[in-house]
């Protein structure tokens, strides 16, 4: 006997006379369900900043450089003058400035601190324009090759509103610090913004130590780094006083502008839906009471 190879199909008949078409039985299958997706949402509080404004305050030192130069003029204004070929931007002689420059007069006139200037003409703002100004290339090139190897990580990690801070309110503490303490000379230079970046990397270590995964060495090589840039400053033409005002001033901004969350706290907010996870606090205890003595001390010195 033959036999249909074709599958067996449930079939209905219309009870309506009018159309006594056949229709195959509609199978109800159950619907598939898929799994919730998962957002993954950038953590802000972590994310990468790209670094423009270090690369920016370079380059502002580096115009400075050349406009001092350019006003400094030694072929009109002294007998020698080092690399001559260079015209009005050749360099004093090297008795006078060893570290390929301008003049003091020069410096003077284009906003170095001294502190009779501040304190008898009434020109407070050279506590701000002397961290503009560098006394020679030596100088110059020392300052902006630390600025950018240290500065750019830190503005990476925390963006230019906070390293632009440091970088600025640690520049007038160092000047403040030099107008106390050397009085007879000139002062010029980036090294208290600098030094101020050292001071915010240190407490920034400190205050988060908990996220840190290898503390004991960075801590260490931290130190030994701001050891060697401060026994710098016992060599002659250096301003050591505004090296140690800049690091104490960034030292205490880095407190209060360079604390983190914890991981458990920041992990608590980017959980999926439907996930449950105790509460955590935002900061340690610790992390709070260095922010407010940092902020007292920052507001009363």
């Amino acid at each position: 006997m033959a036999t249909d190879p074709s599958p067996q199909i449930p079939m209905r008949a219309s009870s309506k006379s009018s159309n006594n078409s056949i229709h195959p039985v509609d199978v109800e299958t159950p619907p598939v369900r898929t799994p919730t997706p998962i957002i993954y949402r950038e953590i802000k509080h972590f994310k990468k900043w790209i670094p423009w404004l270090v690369p920016a305050f370079v380059v502002a030192n580096t115009v400075m450089f050349i406009i001092t130069m350019y006003v400094n003029n030694c072929p009109k204004n002294s007998v020698s003058c080092v690399a001559d070929f260079l015209g009005r931007f050749s360099f004093q002689p090297f008795k006078e400035n060893p570290l390929l420059g301008p003049s003091s007069a020069t410096l003077l006139k284009m906003g170095a601190l001294h502190v009779k200037e501040v304190v008898d003409g009434d020109q407070g703002w050279r506590l701000i324009t002397c961290n503009w100004l560098h006394g020679g290339v030596f100088h110059l090139l020392a300052n902006m090759l630390s600025l950018l190897v240290i500065g750019i990580r830190l503005e990476r990690e925390f963006g230019f509103i906070r390293i632009g801070l440091i970088y600025i309110i640690s520049g007038f503490g160092g000047s403040l610090m030099s107008a106390l303490f050397l009085q007879s000379n000139i002062s010029v230079g980036a090294s208290g913004a600098l030094f101020g970046i050292l001071g915010s990397m240190l407490s920034e270590l400190i205050t988060n130590w908990t996220i840190y995964a290898n503390k004991v060495a960075s801590f260490v090589t931290l130190l030994v780094i701001i050891a060697v840039n401060l026994a710098v400053g016992i060599l002659p033409h250096v301003d050591n006083f505004a090296h140690i005002g800049g690091f104490l001033t960034g030292f205490l901004l880095g407190f209060v502008f360079l604390i983190r969350p914890q991981f458990g706290w920041v992990s608590q907010r980017y959980v999926p839906p439907g996930h449950s996870s105790s509460a955590r606090p935002k900061f340690k205890k610790y992390q709070c009471i260095l922010w407010a003595v940092s902020l007292i001390l920052v507001i009363v010195g």
